[in-house]
């Protein structure tokens, strides 16, 4: 393990920030499902989340991160058998079967696929990193992502199946491929993304349609959420109308608002400068995991505290673009804040992995 002295090490001004944000989260859900009896019990789902939460953040802590890249393989198989389970015999919501039932509460197996993707790619990176950085260097390491990918594609899941690929893509360029694969991994991603076009389901090639050419009458269309989106940002102004009465969250205009939309319920209700607080609490946390990363003692710490940092900013990004109609519409949730069990504790858990990274870190 680690002597008591290293405990100093522990960074609670990330520990902090995250039960912040957490916390916040649980006062907006509780705001944006006021009076819906059907999602009456999503509070306490999601105390009882966060309450888990901070035991894996200690106990994952204490932990030598280690100890994760000697059992990599068994997890990587581990996720691989239940992503395909869940293919077989999951829970269909939305048109998509994403979801294991576990009695009160489904697990969504994607989420842990982000996790483990970045302690096998981080694991491969760091005990090749003296490797030549080549076609087969590069072919493997995205064998290995597409091993779990391909799975979540066909549940479908295009957002998750995303954020993976750019994990994997930002984890072979902060190892050292050289500028020259850089591009033409980036040319060939775009042309896949338009030759993948015509193969995606239907409501997916409409969300891309609609972002692209918004439809006249987004009244009862499949542009509805993001023109009630709009519509609450714009209604909170400067202050916000205040916890618990942004009309377009508490009147039911505003769909999803518990998840996928709960930058725009939080910007109804606390306005431009309560989101900027919030946003700027989220970059913070990132920053901290930068940080650890670069404090690491070994590559594969560091590369498990950057991809985190990585995996945050891009849902992050991705939320507030889509809610701000800068990007098609996704699954994508807001980090911390947003509703959903299981990406919470991916979250969590990874936050806990840096920690176990900062207590072990190098001696300045």
């Amino acid at each position: 393990m680690f002597s008591r002295d290293s405990w100093r090490h522990f960074d609670f001004w990330l520990f902090g920030t995250v039960i912040i944000l957490s916390i916040f989260g649980i006062a907006m859900i509780r705001s944006a499902i006021a009076g819906n009896e059907e999602l009456v019990t999503y509070v306490n789902r999601q105390i009882v989340f966060i309450s888990l939460g901070l035991v894996v953040i200690f106990v994952t802590a204490m932990i030598d991160y280690h100890y994760w890249a000697s059992v990599a393989r068994l997890l990587y198989i581990a996720t691989f058998i239940l992503l395909m389970v869940v293919y077989i015999i999951g829970q269909t919501a939305f048109g998509a079967a994403r979801w294991i039932s576990a009695g009160i509460v489904n697990i969504q197996p994607s989420e842990i696929g982000k996790v483990v993707l970045i302690l096998v790619l981080s694991d491969y990176f760091a005990r090749t990193r003296d490797r030549k950085k080549g076609v087969r260097w590069v072919a493997f390491s995205l064998l290995l992502t597409t091993g779990l990918v391909v799975w979540i594609i066909l549940q479908p899941n295009l957002s998750t199946s995303i954020v993976m690929f750019v994990i994997w893509f930002s984890l072979i360029w902060i190892s050292g491929l050289p500028p020259k694969y850089i591009i033409a991994l980036a040319v060939f991603g775009i042309l896949a993304i338009v030759l993948a076009f015509p193969f995606l389901e239907t409501y997916q090639q409409q969300r891309v349609i609609n972002f692209i050419v918004p439809e006249e009458n987004a009244r009862y269309g499949n542009s509805y959420n993001i023109e009630q989106a709009l519509i609450s940002i714009g209604s909170g102004g400067l202050l916000g109308q205040g916890y618990g009465h942004g009309s377009q969250v508490q009147l039911r205009f505003l769909k999803v608002r518990h998840t996928d939309f709960i930058f725009s319920a939080m910007a109804e209700e606390f306005g431009f400068i309560g989101t900027v607080i919030v946003v700027a609490m989220i970059i913070f946390v990132i920053i901290r995991c930068i940080q650890a990363g670069n404090r690491a003692a070994d590559p594969f710490g560091a590369l498990i505290a950057y991809s985190f940092g990585i995996l945050m900013f891009f849902q992050t990004a991705v939320n507030i673009g889509v809610n701000l109609n800068l990007l098609p519409v996704t699954g994508l949730t807001l980090p911390f804040v947003s509703y959903g069990g299981s990406s919470l504790l991916s979250m969590i858990l990874g936050i806990g992995l840096v920690e176990s990274v900062a207590l072990r870190q190098k001696k300045p």
